[in-house]
């Protein structure tokens, strides 16, 4: 098990996003295409599966979409732009994506790009 693996408690396969959002797996896979939602591969089987934090109330967390932007503009790739959210930071205090889950995007948002300097 990789230490992404661990430092994200709750991973969803892919067919059990579709079921949590309601929709067919087609459109999972096209809001993964569209950065909507970030995957990793987890397990031995390495399969595709997106952290259960990145929906709320049945949707797609409606600001995870422009962070996701943001921290890939900034030079992160998927693994790191997880790692980053699911990481503790003593100055919020808490997770990136505790945060932007409590609906407070600027500051996330505002936190991302200076990572990337």
């Amino acid at each position: 098990m990789s230490n992404l693996e661990n430092l994200v408690a709750d991973w969803l396969p892919l067919p059990d996003v579709a079921d949590a959002l309601g929709v067919d797996i087609r459109k999972v896979h096209s809001l993964i295409r569209d950065r909507a939602l970030v995957e990793y591969r987890i397990g031995d089987r390495r399969i595709r599966a997106v952290p259960s934090a990145f929906l709320k109330d049945g949707q797609v967390l409606d600001s995870l979409k422009g962070t996701v932007t943001v921290l890939s503009d900034s030079g992160f790739d998927d693994d790191e732009l997880i790692r980053w959210l699911f990481t503790a930071d003593d100055s919020l205090p808490g997770r990136p994506i505790d945060a932007l889950r409590e609906g407070r995007k600027t500051e996330i948002r505002r936190r991302a790009q200076a990572a990337g300097f």
